[in-house]
């Protein structure tokens, strides 16, 4: 799955008082905030605002990147939403790369995590699981430029792997092909909410909406003559999705789209069964 625990790849470390905690020391490769059961939050000086503390930074971190975008957030914007110094954030947090690893769990922390305990009711555990982690990236469209980056080994995105990690075991797909069905499904929906919700995001910030842009867009398609095989092509596939507005086509693609892969997966599991019995 795009974003499970692995290594995270390089880049340059958040700014702040200790932004070399977040480094191992033999490398220039970026920890985990959550080494050791994440960073202990230091006790309040009487100079601190009384009302701030880690999780209403992690709040407000999550609300301005949500409506902003990761490319406007930086430590100083933030502080100004809470109207304190960046200085007083940095007593919470030891860097932007630390909050941006904070504020990445707490939107796992929306996903409301299904029951996987049945066996034999896998296909609806990775049905709810992929529709979850479709709309966390839809509703939360900066999380994409996140996942895979840090290491995602935070509480809350630990339940939801070890949730996915059960769901394709209930599938009987065998050991040494669990990480690849997962990969199948979860990249996939990966791909598919990260499109999704940057889509969506561009279409609220250009105050228009989604079916609105895609008549624009068809309409100037149209209007090109050298793209006529490729406009006749595209308006004979909406006309059997079906659907009467953008969202309900696609989620329409969604769903058919999942069912292939459960398909897959159930074959798959097929196929190692008869292989076990020969």
């Amino acid at each position: 799955m795009a974003g499970g625990p692995g290594p995270a790849r390089g880049r340059r470390p958040g700014s702040g008082p200790s932004a070399k905690t977040n480094k191992s020391a033999d490398s220039g490769v970026r920890s985990s905030v959550w080494q050791a059961g994440g960073r202990p939050e230091r006790a309040r000086r009487s100079a601190q605002p009384a009302t701030l503390d880690r999780r209403k930074i992690v709040d407000t971190a999550v609300r301005l990147l949500d409506a902003e975008g990761a490319a406007k957030f930086s430590m100083r914007r933030l502080a100004a939403e809470l109207d304190v110094t960046a200085m007083s954030v940095y007593w919470y947090v030891d860097n932007k790369d630390d909050l941006l690893e904070y504020a990445l769990d707490a939107a796992y922390g929306g996903i409301p995590i299904p029951d996987v305990s049945d066996p034999s009711r896998w296909r609806e555990q990775i049905r709810a699981l992929a529709a979850e982690y479709r709309g966390l990236l839809v509703r939360h469209p900066w999380t994409a430029g996140l996942v895979g980056h840090f290491l995602n080994i935070g509480p809350n995105s630990v339940s939801f792997v070890l949730a996915v990690h059960q769901a394709i075991r209930n599938a009987g797909l065998p050991p040494e092909g669990q990480i690849g069905g997962m990969a199948a499904i979860y990249q996939f929906v990966y791909g598919f909410g990260t499109i999704e919700g940057q889509f969506v995001a561009h279409c609220a910030a250009a105050g228009i909406s989604q079916d609105e842009y895609v008549a624009r867009a068809m309409g100037t398609v149209n209007a090109l003559p050298e793209l006529g095989e490729y406009a006749e092509a595209a308006a004979e596939m909406m006309d059997a999705r079906g659907g009467g507005t953008v969202a309900e086509m696609r989620d329409r693609d969604f769903d058919f789209a999942l069912e292939m892969m459960l398909a897959g997966v159930e074959a798959m599991a097929a196929r190692a069964r008869r292989a076990e019995m020969t």
